[in-house]
């Protein structure tokens, strides 16, 4: 059986997580392997929601990823803004496609979570109101409802691409896909697990 997770010539992992639902997974691994969870978010995102230039988050994203070179976990897609950058660093890349009637629920309830303060913000000071999460084009929800289809055939595309056992490129295959209703998921986390414990 393959290794659930592939990783460098010295044992170091670069994991880029891409499609929907990637913090909880994330956390997961960065805990599991010991690697710092950067979220490009985080990285793009200003206070008040003001978008950071392209180029300096372009800057940001290949300095997080040069500041920690034993490993790093990044989520995230803004492919449009940093292009091919985290993709062609990674070791991995975890294609998260869970059916959009799982996954969208989870969102609305971190949604609501954060309007009454529960949650955390995506980035600080990117606080949401009602009028933007319910009435605005820009609101995560309606982000989630549109992108679902266009996030999914990127991805099949990848798979076509660099997919770990069907890509057509294949000295750089590196893309999975923990598909399904998270049974899959979760016994490839699993996986994960028991290749630490055997390090």
């Amino acid at each position: 059986m393959e290794r659930p997770l592939i990783g460098d010539s010295q044992g170091r992992y670069r994991i880029h997580i891409v499609g929907n639902c990637g913090d909880t997974v994330a956390k997961k691994l960065s805990q599991l392997l010991d690697i710092p969870y950067i979220t490009l978010d985080s990285l793009f995102w200003r206070p008040n929601w003001e978008q950071t230039p392209d180029a300096e988050f372009k800057a940001l994203v290949s300095k997080a990823m040069n500041d920690n070179p034993n490993g790093w976990i990044i989520d995230g897609n803004y492919q449009r803004q940093v292009g091919e950058l985290v993709q062609n660093s990674a070791t991995d890349i975890i294609w998260l496609d869970p059916p959009f009637v799982l996954y969208f629920p989870r969102v609305f309830v971190r949604t609501i979570l954060r309007l009454i303060g529960l949650g955390t913000p995506c980035s600080p000071g990117c606080n949401e109101s009602f009028r933007e999460v319910f009435f605005s084009r820009n609101s995560i929800l309606c982000w989630c409802w549109c992108d679902h289809q266009e996030r999914r055939n990127h991805g099949r595309n990848r798979m076509k691409e660099i997919g770990l056992g069907v890509g057509s490129d294949i000295e750089n295959r590196r893309m999975r896909r923990p598909g399904g209703w998270g049974k899959e998921l979760g016994e490839w986390i699993k996986r994960v697990e028991t290749m630490v414990r055997g390090k």
